[in-house]
């Protein structure tokens, strides 16, 4: 295994086996400055909210909306893009859900609101919710500089800044949720929606559409040689033969899904530099178009040894062999990039950034599968024979790993933004 496999292994955007930990979370891990272990363990605090409260903040959305909507009446640069949910809401029957996650904060709700019936309207709302967690953080904090509390109050005055921290963390991850929908949302492309079972009479749980055309399309020429060869890792020689259907564990469906997701993110993540590096022309001189024998098959043997550290992906494409990944594994500027990186430098750009992206990847993975029962052995090994197994095409498995990739690469986009004007990334 070479230095850059190993050290993609040891980084967060690789899933494992063991990250379950007994838990029943979704298998996600993050390292660096402020984090810690996510799962069904940690405590997730939440404020009581008296209706009182609940009627102010549905006025405060009301009159935000109202706001909004005749900001954009005087604006012409903007195009009003009805929806059919926004259809379906105005004759009184209930919409379908335009994301698997459905949000909780008064902020959330508010922005379901807008990108069910003014999705064009999102940004400028995002704006707004963002000044007032700036507003409210900045209030802390003088609060908490100039307050003199007395000793018998102290636990209470940290325990209840602890809650507003935590409320805002949640707010935070909701408006990102709710960016990355907007962007599908202008790209065209629906989500899939939550995995149940089906009406299908195959039994077949991938009944939505393929969308796969317009999905290769949102991403750079070189960042899709890469997303090409990591659905060769999953798929296999099943390649060229989507229409055969796999009975497979739905956990371990959700694992690859989640573990692409985060190599979306970290995708977005060097092809950012790369692109702005081409445009400079400061690339270094192995990530030029010309490639070695040799360099070839360095590459290959990456993804092949890819394979022994991934064992839900390896066991998802049927143990596929050495030689059936190397037909399908393809040079890739963009691989010789980052093999040029020293470890300090991945281990970097593997890094999921921030808490609240981590949250993102994990609460939507488990909204689409559902939350995993599992079951340790007293031997101390997990019990598959619980497993919910689901019937899937492997061209509805490629259809969620290219959902899955993009939605990292719209997370790293909305992450960047949203850090530039409410600063919450930890460096």
């Amino acid at each position: 295994m070479d230095a850059l496999t190993s050290s993609l292994v040891r980084s967060p955007i690789v899933p494992s086996r063991t990250s379950d930990n007994g838990s029943g979370s979704m298998f996600l891990t993050a390292s660096g400055p402020g984090f810690t272990r996510s799962g069904s363990s940690r405590l997730q605090l939440r404020l009581r909210v008296c209706p009182k409260s609940l009627q102010n903040a549905s006025a405060r959305s009301s009159r935000s909306l109202q706001s909004l909507t005749t900001t954009a009446k005087t604006r012409r640069s903007f195009v009003v893009r009805a929806s059919s949910a926004s259809n379906d809401a105005s004759s009184g029957s209930s919409p379908k859900p335009i994301a698997p996650l459905q949000l909780q904060s008064p902020a959330g709700q508010f922005l379901s609101q807008i990108l069910v019936s003014h999705p064009h309207l999102v940004p400028a709302a995002v704006e707004q919710q963002l000044e007032q967690l700036q507003t409210d953080r900045d209030s802390q904090g003088q609060n908490k500089d100039s307050a003199s509390v007395p000793g018998t109050d102290i636990v209470l005055y940290r325990r209840i800044a602890e809650l507003k921290e935590n409320e805002r963390r949640r707010t935070l991850e909701e408006i990102l949720y709710a960016l990355v929908v907007q962007k599908f949302m202008e790209a065209n492309v629906s989500l899939v929606p939550s995995v149940s079972p089906s009406s299908d009479p195959s039994g077949r749980v991938d009944t939505w559409p393929t969308k796969v055309e317009k999905l290769e399309r949102l991403h750079s020429p070189e960042m899709y040689e890469m997303i090409h060869n990591h659905l060769a890792l999953i798929l296999g020689s099943r390649m060229g033969d989507l229409n055969s259907v796999a009975q497979i564990s739905k956990l371990r469906v959700g694992q690859v899904y989640a573990a692409s997701v985060m190599y979306g993110y970290f995708l977005k993540r060097v092809d950012q530099r790369f692109q702005l590096e081409k445009t400079m022309k400061i690339l270094p001189g192995g990530s030029d178009e010309s490639k070695t024998s040799v360099e070839q098959a360095e590459g290959t043997a990456t993804y092949q040894a890819a394979v022994s550290s991934h064992p839900e992906v390896g066991a998802f494409a049927g143990g596929v062999s050495a030689k059936g990944f190397g037909s399908e594994i393809k040079p890739s500027r963009l691989r010789s990039y980052v093999m040029s990186f020293d470890a300090e430098t991945l281990q970097r750009y593997a890094t999921i950034r921030s808490r609240e992206a981590v949250g993102i990847i994990e609460k939507h993975t488990e909204a689409l599968f559902g939350k995993p029962e599992i079951v340790i052995t007293p031997e101390g090994t997990v019990d598959s024979s619980k497993d919910e197994q689901i019937k899937i095409s492997f061209g509805g498995m490629k259809r969620l790993v290219l959902e899955a990739v993009t939605f990292g690469s719209f997370l790293w986009d909305v992450e960047s933004h949203v850090d530039a004007r409410y600063h919450f990334v930890l460096n």
